[in-house]
């Protein structure tokens, strides 16, 4: 081993530790909600995880040898494991193999890797992964395997690996999977059907939002609020995220209810808890400043809502993420506290 690169491994070795730690605190923290999306949508939700973290710690690994780097110190800070983990939460259950890694591709090789990996990406990982995809394959990304107490989808593990293998035919496949709330609310808008109608008479639909989406969101809040109490996160980002998107959707909901769904569904529907407190919270790629925390995340939530309701995709929350991460560097040189006894 040349000077170089002990150096390197020394200092991988050195910064190992605190990273590590922070990201198994994040890792924790994804266990409630992951077990509830498992339980309401079956072992799809499994396979997605497992898959999408292998791709990643493999091409993680292939970056590192390419780039004369040690691999064990990298590998062994969490940081791809957390962001396969991700992808594997916000991609559609079930999701076929070679989907997952080509998201993992582009999240690990392009993302982070060819900025020079971990604290020099600009934009989040998993995000940029899950954008690809969804722009580039949108029937596959549309195919959201159904409520487990539909009756619909078979939670046999068996058929499961079936689907994600390729063993069996699309036709199957669709009629297991629906629509996701926030799709069938905006398609059944297009066609004059209300908000109201769309809650009472879509077999998707629990007490307030999604059925089985609901209760996933809140334990994904309930593991965020451990990463603000372990101190992992502050509150700013979270609580300025959910407060513009709710402010925002709560004025449309009030001028007209029939054509605006509530604040309280729009919190709890889709990846909101999961971009506020893991995706839009990532140390890396979000705005570093008290005030520019703030900024950054009252954007996520103002552009989540205006792709939700005007763009042409149900949920905004990746599109909203990277879009504000481009404006991370303008935000921080605007809003850096002054140091103590500066004047002007």
């Amino acid at each position: 081993m040349d000077f170089k690169t002990e150096t390197t491994y020394s200092s991988a070795t050195i910064g190992n530790s605190k990273v590590s730690a922070m990201m198994r605190q994040v890792l924790y923290a994804l266990v409630p909600g992951t077990l509830t999306l498992l339980w309401f949508f079956g072992w799809g939700v499994l396979t997605n995880i497992v898959l999408a973290i292998g791709f990643a710690l493999l091409a993680e690994a292939i970056m590192l040898k390419l780039r004369n780097r040690p691999i064990v110190p990298f590998l062994s800070d969490y940081s791809a494991v957390v962001t396969g983990w991700l992808l594997g939460l916000a991609m559609p259950s079930s999701s076929p193999w070679w989907l997952l890694l080509i998201a993992i591709f582009f999240a690990i090789v392009i993302a982070k890797q060819l900025y020079g990996g971990l604290g020099y990406n600009p934009f989040n990982p998993a995000m940029v992964g899950y954008v690809v995809v969804l722009i580039s394959f949108p029937v596959e990304m549309t195919r959201w395997a159904s409520p487990v107490e539909l009756g619909i989808l078979d939670s046999s593990f068996t058929d499961t690996l079936t689907r994600v293998f390729g063993f069996t035919s699309s036709t199957t496949w669709d009629a297991i999977t629906m629509a996701t709330p926030l799709d069938h609310i905006k398609t059944n808008l297009m066609r004059d059907i209300v908000v109201g109608k769309s809650m009472a008479e879509g077999q998707q639909f629990g007490l307030f939002a999604g059925k089985g989406w609901e209760w996933v969101s809140i334990t994904y809040l309930l593991g965020g609020i451990w990463l603000i109490y372990k101190k992992i996160i502050t509150w700013h980002i979270p609580v300025a995220l959910l407060t513009s998107l709710a402010g925002i959707s709560g004025i449309f909901w009030i001028f007209s209810p029939e054509q605006f769904a509530s604040p309280v569904f729009h919190l709890f529907s889709g990846a909101t808890m999961l971009g506020a407190f893991f995706i839009a919270t990532d140390p890396i790629s979000a705005s570093t400043t008290p005030m520019g925390k703030l900024i950054y995340a009252a954007g996520i939530g103002f552009f989540i809502y205006i792709i939700r309701v005007w763009g042409g995709y149900p949920d905004g929350v990746a599109f909203s993420v990277i879009i504000m991460n481009m404006a991370v560097p303008l935000i921080d040189y605007y809003t850096q506290p002054k140091i103590f006894g500066e004047k002007g």
